[in-house]
């Protein structure tokens, strides 16, 4: 069977490799596009089974893109996510007269993404494989600044083993070396996903911290963890 197809479409490459890396263990194949004249062209002659587009583009915007779908007979049946700017109530208006089939806003949260799709793709996988990495981290937000230690990493996300909190509006930015032994520190855009305190372990197995999903990645990050989760799937076998 022929794997399905997702069309991501953003002018800004950093967002289309986060969202990438959003659908790395999906089978699917991922076509790109940087522009709504880019991405009808892709939805014509591909017809991807789901598109997520960005609304601001230069060339031809997603609300025009996503009208010129809808207004055709032969595509019109594809599934059209739509991205917006958060707290833009007018974006969400353009993109209804549109005919967008849902929406999402910026910053991508990893966990809202993979349910929208799912909507329309029930097979695309629900996490990425989470491998031991054990680093120290520091997680702050606007006031606060907590140290912890990673106990696994994958590319969507990671979980600190800390006690305290930050992070009062669930977003937060973490620190640490990566690969282990580099003097230079990488850092990601995250939000608290869940918690395991003291009084409720959601899970047992993992010490007092949280779960955090990544929302805003380096290119060179993503690929950087990639490579560590690949790697020490290899020394496994």
């Amino acid at each position: 069977m022929d794997k399905r197809k997702i069309l991501l479409v953003d002018d800004v490459a950093l967002i289309l490799e986060i969202e990438k890396s959003f659908l790395r263990n999906s089978p699917v194949r991922i076509f790109t596009a940087h522009d709504g004249a880019e991405a009808l062209e892709i939805v014509k002659n591909e017809r991807p089974d789901l598109v997520f587009m960005d609304l601001n583009m230069p060339r031809m915007d997603g609300a025009a893109c996503c009208a010129a779908i809808k207004a055709d007979g032969q595509l019109r049946s594809i599934p059209v996510v739509m991205v917006t700017t958060a707290g833009k109530s007018e974006d969400r208006e353009l993109c209804r007269e549109a005919g967008c089939d849902d929406f999402i806003t910026k910053p991508i949260d990893r966990r809202i993404f993979l349910e929208k799709g799912r909507k329309f793709l029930p097979n695309i996988d629900r996490r990425e494989p989470r491998v031991p990495f054990c680093a120290k981290v520091s997680v702050r937000d606007e006031g606060e600044v907590l140290a912890g230690v990673i106990a696994d990493i994958s590319v969507g996300g990671l979980y600190v083993a800390a006690e305290g909190a930050v992070g009062k509006d669930g977003t937060v930015v973490l620190s640490f070396p990566l690969p282990l032994d580099s003097p230079e520190l990488v850092e990601v855009h995250g939000r608290i996903a869940w918690q395991n305190s003291k009084t409720d372990r959601k899970k047992p197995m993992l010490p007092v911290g949280f779960g955090v999903e990544f929302t805003e990645v380096a290119e060179k990050t993503i690929e950087a963890i990639q490579n560590f989760v690949d790697s020490f799937k290899t020394t496994q076998r």
